[in-house]
Parts: structure tokens; C-alpha cells; sequence
């Protein structure tokens, strides 16, 4: 086998299988006589490990995922691969756009971690091709962002917050319970989570206004411009591939990822609206919108740790006590 590892600290958050676990892994998927002939590991992401296996016998090759040791995952991220898996149903209508899934064990059988494989996508990961266009160009890119959004948060689910559970009935008890997942855990990786408490008391005295949103609506929970993938011979950029749903919620669409990165700055990103369609700006919504990006900076705030970025960590409480005057 040609193996391929990334090169880590035996401290770091992702830890590579070894040769034969990757293995183990492809005769439990793909029967006794799977013959592994090379094995890469990506870089590109920051919490599964991943694979691109090329096994003897298949055209095509395929990508394994691997999980965190449960035992390093956080509260408010537990089991997010089996939440993924949970989701695929739900996200049928952009079918197209994603990696299907060949296998999925949660037995820890091979190995003591959750894992799946799924096809492989061609394309180009879009944080590397996008740059390759003129600047004129990229509105098309976050036109198509918007539509792909548009569609996943139009489908509509069976309670409030994670897809694979657990359920909430009200939005206002599944933005709370969150909140309070992300400060049990910066206490639990010793930092100081008194403003991600706050927030959270501040979401439950005005539970009122995020029980304005009383219908469930798929959210794509990490969808942007990283886990897209782009056609590299096309004449305009061109999305051909969504990657990366383990965060999905059911819940308030103004709540998702895509959202906030949408809105995060006045450039060619606007374009995102012209599919999606225009933003709620109404004070309630203003509100709810300053309590989501508490969540996501208490959920930035625990990756930096998990990454060794010390002063990032540091910055995330600057930015949090500004949202935090804004909802006082």
C-alpha cells in the first residue's frame, strides 16, 4: 500500500489510523479479498480524519471518514458522523451535490471510532479554485451557494435541533440547551465561559422571541465556501459538489452557518441573496440573530482551543462582549 499519512504531534485533537487499521477497515467494508493499494490522508479537514482509498478492483476510489475517539469529543459536538448519517434522508434534495455513503460502523468492532466511506467527488475544493476566477465572476459562485441553501432550509423537520436528536419541542429550549453544551465544555477545557452563560440567560428570559420560529427547517450547520467544490474546467465557477454535513439542525434557518458567513461582509457575497432571497430584518429578528452568533462564537471559541490557537481563543471574548451589549 501506497500510505500517505499527514504528519501530526502525538498531542494533536486528530490522530491517523495506522496501515492496517485502514486494512481492517476496507475487508470489513468491502469483503476479505479488498486489497488496499493506496491510502492519501486530506488535510483539508479540522475534525474527521479523511481518506482518499484506492482499493484493487474499483475504477473509482472512495473516501473513509473517521471520527474523534469518543472520548475526545466534546458534549455539544457528540457523535456529529452519526448525525450526518442521520441527516442523509433529509437532504435528498440536493442529492446530486453530495457524496452518497457506501458503509457506516458504529459497532467499534475494526476500530474504537465511528467511521463511514462514501464516494468520492471530483472536483476542486472551491477555497482553492474560486481565486482563479476574476473577481467579476464570483457573484455566480454565491448565487449558486444561495440556491443550494435556499433548498436545504425549505425542508421542513420533526422537532428542533440536532437531525439525529435529541429532540427539543420549542426552538427557544434548543438554542438554550446548546448554549449551555458549549459553556459545559470551555469549563471542561478550562476556560472561562461566563459569556456564553450570559447568553444563554438572556436567550431564556426573551425565549418569547426565539418562539416566534415555530416550524422546523433543515440547516445545513457548516455549508460555505470550504466544503463546496467547483468544475475546474468550467468558463464560470461552477458548484459540483456539498461536503460536510454533520452539523446539521432542524431549527431556524437565520441560524445556520451560511447564514452568518453570508452576511458577514458587503462583497460579492451579496449575490447570495439573489437565489436564497432577501434576509428578515425585523427587530425580532435582529434579536435572534445576535443569540445565534453568540452560539456560533462560543462554538469558534472551542475549535481554537481544540487547534492550539491561544490568541484566537483570546479574541473570541472581545467579540462575544460586543454581541453580548447588543442583546443586554
Amino acid at each position: 500500500m501506497d500510505f500517505q499519512p499527514v504528519e501530526r504531534s502525538t498531542g494533536a485533537f486528530q490522530q491517523p489510523l495506522t496501515a492496517r487499521e485502514i486494512e481492517e477497515v476496507s475487508r470489513r467494508a468491502f469483503g476479505p479479498s479488498a486489497v488496499v493499494t493506496s491510502a492519501v490522508e486530506l488535510g483539508t479537514g479540522m475534525y474527521n480524519n479523511v481518506y482518499r482509498l484506492t482499493l484493487a478492483g474499483r475504477p473509482q476510489p472512495v473516501i473513509l471518514r473517521v471520527a474523534p475517539p469518543e472520548s475526545c469529543q466534546f458534549r455539544s459536538e457528540h457523535q456529529l458522523m452519526r448525525n450526518e448519517y442521520a441527516s442523509q434522508p433529509w437532504r435528498a434534495v440536493i442529492a446530486t451535490l453530495m457524496p452518497q455513503v457506501l458503509v457506516a460502523d458504529w459497532s467499534h468492532e475494526v476500530i474504537a471510532r465511528d467511521w463511514m466511506i462514501q464516494t468520492h467527488l471530483d472536483g476542486v475544493p472551491a477555497p482553492e479554485h474560486l481565486g482563479t476566477y476574476p473577481r467579476t465572476a464570483w457573484p455566480t459562485f454565491f448565487r449558486q451557494m444561495g440556491a443550494v441553501t435556499r433548498s436545504v432550509h425549505d425542508v421542513r423537520g420533526p422537532h428542533f435541533g440536532p437531525v439525529g436528536g435529541p429532540g427539543h419541542g420549542t426552538w427557544s429550549e434548543a438554542v438554550i440547551t446548546s448554549l449551555e453544551e458549549i459553556a459545559a465544555d470551555l469549563d471542561g477545557a478550562g476556560l472561562d465561559a461566563a459569556d456564553v452563560r450570559k447568553a444563554a440567560a438572556v436567550a431564556a428570559r426573551d425565549r418569547a422571541l426565539l418562539d416566534q420560529v415555530t416550524e422546523p427547517r433543515l440547516l445545513t450547520g457548516d455549508l460555505w465556501t470550504v466544503n463546496a467544490l467547483m468544475d475546474p474546467a468550467a468558463p464560470e465557477p461552477v458548484i459540483t459538489g456539498v461536503l460536510d454535513f454533520d452539523r446539521t439542525w432542524f431549527g431556524d434557518p437565520a441560524a445556520d452557518w451560511t447564514i452568518r458567513m453570508a452576511t458577514a461582509k458587503e462583497d460579492e457575497r451579496t449575490a447570495f441573496w439573489d437565489s436564497y432571497g432577501a434576509p428578515d430584518r425585523s427587530p425580532a429578528a435582529v434579536w435572534r440573530a445576535r443569540v445565534y452568533e453568540a452560539r456560533h462564537l462560543g462554538a469558534i471559541r472551542l475549535e481554537r482551543h481544540r487547534l492550539a490557537k491561544a490568541d484566537a481563543v483570546r479574541d473570541s471574548y472581545g467579540a462575544m462582549a460586543e454581541v453580548l451589549a447588543g442583546l443586554a
